[in-house]
């Protein structure tokens, strides 16, 4: 299980998010191409897991890591 401790917050306004939308708005792409390229190239990781699928649906707790940088999925208060 990857460590949230480290990870920045990530707050969302619904349910969920998905991984490319999330790689956007945590700032760790600058666009759905570049997200769609990391992802394709294994270079993302959901809760330690390499992921390659770019409509998987995060939420609440789900740590993303790409390049040593973590981002945690949190409802907005």
């Amino acid at each position: 299980m990857a460590d949230s401790t480290a990870a920045e917050e990530l707050p969302i306004r619904d349910d969920m998010i998905r991984l490319g939308q999330a790689l956007k708005l945590g700032n760790l792409v600058e666009d759905g191409a570049q997200a769609r390229t990391v992802i394709e190239d294994g270079l993302v990781k959901v809760n330690g897991d390499i992921e390659e699928r770019r409509g998987r649906q995060l939420h609440d707790g789900d740590v993303v890591t790409l390049n040593g940088i973590s981002i945690v999925i949190r409802p907005e208060s």
